[in-house]
């Protein structure tokens, strides 16, 4: 019996807004700091993003504030989101609370001991017992990573379920001082919200695609193409225009290799989950693969409609998929997600 994920889900803070909105925003937040305002205005209307999340009203980001007040105010959000986030890919999978063997908890935009998987447990109330194990410093490949976690958890123990939460709140990395280009494009791009997994072991019934073999891939001295920078003062972007060529150079020898192990070509490859990094990432990944548009559109669209959630966006993808473009059963798809490292994680599913 294979392992499967039986139920995917994303959630969002309630507080939504377009692109046009946030540009207005963001010249108030920098003011005359800002010299380009005109460069900021090209930046979002390039990145192919409609709308974002925030994890608070637009006016809570204009006071400064310290990185230990931004980071309990993370704290506080992520907590409602996994929640809810959770709770929902339960009801998906037919299953309650009580059902949950193992938690992995993935996140990049904020840090806390007790971590937030144990705050969760209290908050949720989920079983003394349960497993749990909290991944920080993954960025956009985390929640492919913490899916193979999940899925290597449960192939030990076929009669379990273990959930995946990824939750990222972007907005609270976005630094005043900082007016460089990775952080103009990052203020255009990234937002916030949660999504997360159940993977039932081979052991329970579920219906979701089969998890049936991973790869990762370690791309080294590639470590300044993304990333934090550390600092008093938080997260600083660290985004390099480097990361399309390295796409271009390894990403369609990467997927093969993988494949031709396994006895299979891309010809064999039916739904394609690509986490959507951005527009220049995701038509790089269309010209190294040789795929049309329509293959990568769950992607676009989940670009379009909630910008790029690191870890959480190939999840929220995941869900689309199964939710509105659900392949032929029986035929193959290939996640993949690339992160700081830098290193691609590979998953290819059975539907």
């Amino acid at each position: 019996m294979p392992i499967r994920i039986a139920g995917a889900a994303g959630a969002f803070p309630e507080h939504a807004y377009s692109q046009r909105t946030l540009v207005h925003a963001l010249e108030e937040y920098w003011g005359s700091g800002l010299e380009r305002p005109d460069l900021l205005e090209r930046f979002h209307a390039r990145v192919g993003v409609e709308t974002r999340h925030l994890a608070f009203p637009v006016e809570w980001y204009k006071p400064r504030r310290s990185w230990g007040e931004v980071n309990t105010a993370w704290l506080e959000a992520a907590q409602r989101l996994g929640q809810r986030a959770i709770d929902t890919a339960l009801g998906r999978a037919g299953l309650s609370r009580d059902d949950l063997d193992a938690l992995f908890v993935v996140s990049v935009t904020g840090i806390a001991s007790p971590s937030l998987d144990a705050r969760l447990i209290n908050r949720m109330g989920l079983r003394s017992d349960i497993k749990r194990t909290p991944i920080f410093g993954l960025g956009c490949v985390g929640g492919a990573t913490g899916l193979i976690r999940a899925a290597d958890y449960v192939r030990a123990y076929p009669e379990q379920h273990a959930a995946l939460l990824a939750v990222e709140l972007c907005s609270l990395t976005l630094q005043r001082d900082d007016l460089s280009t990775a952080n103009l494009i990052s203020s255009a791009l990234f937002a916030d919200g949660a999504a997360a997994a159940i993977v039932a072991g081979s052991g329970r019934q579920a219906s979701g695609p089969e998890i049936v073999t991973s790869c990762s891939v370690f791309y080294p001295d590639s470590e300044d193409i993304m990333g934090w920078d550390i600092s008093e003062k938080g997260f600083r972007i660290v985004l390099s225009p480097k990361l399309t060529d390295l796409v271009r150079l390894r990403l369609a020898h990467d997927v093969d290799t993988f494949l031709n192990g396994l006895g299979l070509t891309r010809g064999d490859i039916r739904s394609w989950v690509m986490h959507p990094g951005g527009p220049r990432v995701l038509e790089t990944v269309a010209g190294s693969l040789g795929l049309s548009d329509q293959a990568l559109e769950p992607s676009w669209e989940c670009l379009r409609r909630f910008g790029n959630l690191s870890s959480a966006s190939v999840l929220l993808v995941l869900e689309e998929v199964m939710g509105r473009h659900r392949p032929p059963r029986g035929s193959l798809g290939l996640m993949v997600a690339m992160g700081p490292g830098f290193c691609s994680e590979l998953i290819l599913l059975r539907w």
